[in-house]
């Protein structure tokens, strides 16, 4: 299972982070799209390409963020206002986004955005590497979700690419210049090479598609469950899409959340200017790639390394002392990491129960399964090898440890590889692994109906030993049922109970 999300998701158990009232919900439906454009090296020529033919009045607004020379003053600005006749603007702290308007980032600044509102902060380095606009990205990709368009033009390094990945799988729409007319092509070529854009074009054909999906009602109008609800009427067409995805992919998403399923749905019609369900079902019948396309986007996934800093540290206070207490070669650490992803949750773990280890002193066996159902993923995540900004948030002293630099990137070194055992699994129709000390399943079981996640607790009850522990997403719990007693609230962390009834079996379809 691969559906991980970046943004910080409240204590309930959903998919996006929840208004704190009925009214900020309706606000939230009506937002405007907003598209962030990052740029480097080359990027003032590809700018005025795409402003100059953009349409004035395609109720966008259009954030663009470059990497300024922090000891120049910009012109940026005065430059741009010749190629539109939006009113181009240069970012001041606290200052209101608006649709038909231009923003663009002053120099030596980072940006993100809130309700609305750009923030300003001074700008940092990772690595030695500028990450202005991946940051951008990351923050549109919480605060307008389906409404959030990235678009990466002419640069240099890797920046933006995680937050294309974000954006994406946000439900919103990605886009980056094609490598023959960007002066330099790395930061566009990068952010193709993930696999999460979805047009390659020139500037100026970048802004002609901009303006036909402003006129789609997903984009222009309300993200509201009703319109979704409105937009894929006929519940005999969307069961033919899942009847299409489970024949060509052995995979039957009837038991996933409906609404974030419609939410995909919808934009892949967004990307092909269709606004009736039934036409994206003949487009589906004709188009076999598209499934393909259609299945990727259900599976869709974004995770990093040591993801919420603090909840691995949680595990070296709370769970490793336990599982680790009087251990002998016959019986080594068993941990399942379900829905791996690509496998930094899975090298993440291992590397934080690595170091525990050796500060206590003890070596025992270890055997770490991780799984997914994404075999495009399970692939990547037995290779090892991630781009450098896929380890931005890898110490230095960890990627020096941990980590072999390999042309483009680094790879896991093969002490760590040979600890994981990666695997395709199904969660929803597979059986289980058994005997385990510790499996972690985070962001996942918020994906499926409330009746899957309580049959994958019950599993997850039965996989574990006695004093087996369940790391949940920091938005996910295990709800009323008493399998599991709590042992950090903030974390998510869980202990087995032993004295229940479980009604789940091996050979047990679900």
């Amino acid at each position: 299972m691969t559906f991980k999300q970046s943004s910080k998701k409240s204590e309930s158990n959903s998919i996006a982070p929840q208004p704190s009232n009925e009214e900020q919900q309706v606000n939230q439906n009506e937002l405007f799209p907003i598209v962030a454009v990052g740029a480097s090296a080359g990027g003032l020529e590809a700018y005025t390409q795409l402003l100059s033919h953009l349409p004035i009045d395609t109720g966008m607004a259009f954030v663009l963020i470059q990497h300024l020379n922090p000891n120049q003053k910009s012109l940026l600005t005065e430059i741009l206002s010749r190629a539109t006749k939006m009113l181009v603007t240069k970012v001041q702290d606290g200052m209101s986004v608006e649709p038909n308007h231009v923003y663009v980032i002053p120099p030596n600044k980072m940006m993100t955005i809130s309700q609305g509102v750009l923030k300003l902060m001074p700008r940092e380095k990772t690595r030695g590497i500028n990450m202005t606009v991946d940051a951008f990205f990351f923050s549109l990709a919480e605060e307008r979700g389906s409404k959030a368009i990235a678009v990466v033009l002419s640069g240099g390094d890797s920046d933006g690419t995680r937050g294309v990945e974000t954006i994406k799988a946000a439900g919103g729409i990605t886009f980056a210049q094609c490598e023959d007319t960007a002066k330099v092509s790395s930061m566009p070529n990068t952010a193709v090479a993930s696999g999460y854009v979805d047009f390659i074009l020139t500037p100026q054909a970048i802004a002609q598609e901009l303006a036909k999906i402003s006129r789609h009602p997903y984009i222009k109008g309300s993200t509201s469950a009703k319109l979704i609800d409105e937009l894929l009427e006929g519940e005999d067409a969307l069961g033919r899409i899942f009847h299409l995805l489970r024949v060509a992919t052995g995979v039957d998403f009837t038991h996933y959340k409906q609404t974030i399923l419609k939410q995909r749905i919808l934009r892949r019609m967004v990307l092909y200017k269709l606004e009736m369900l039934e036409d994206y079902v003949r487009y589906l019948q004709n188009n076999p790639a598209e499934v393909s396309a259609l299945y990727q986007d259900m599976l869709i996934t974004v995770t990093y390394f040591f993801r919420d800093p603090k909840s691995f540290e949680a595990l070296k206070s709370t769970v490793f002392p336990i599982i680790a207490k009087d251990r002998t070669p016959e019986s080594p650490i068993r941990i399942w990491v379900a829905g791996c992803s690509t496998g930094e949750e899975a090298y993440s773990i291992t590397i934080c129960l690595l170091e525990y280890l050796e500060d206590q002193g003890i070596n025992p066996l270890i055997k770490i399964f991780a799984t997914d159902i994404n075999e495009a993923a399970i692939e990547k995540a037995r290779n090892g090898i991630y781009k450098p900004s896929q380890v931005a948030d890898v110490s230095p002293e960890r990627l020096k440890r941990f980590f072999v630099q390999v042309e483009g990137g680094y790879q896991i070194s093969k002490s760590v590889r040979e600890l994981c055992i990666f695997a395709k699994q199904n969660l929803i129709s597979d059986p289980p692994f058994s005997k385990l000390d510790l499996i972690t399943c985070r962001n996942v079981l918020i994906y499926l109906g409330s009746h899957m996640q309580k049959k994958l607790l019950s599993m997850f009850h039965y996989s574990l030993k006695s004093t087996g522990f369940l790391m949940l997403g920091t938005s996910e719990t295990v709800g009323d049922t008493n399998l599991f007693t709590l042992v950090d609230r903030k974390y998510k962390i869980y202990s087995r109970k032993m004295s229940v009834e479980n009604n789940f079996r091996l050979g047990f379809t679900l």
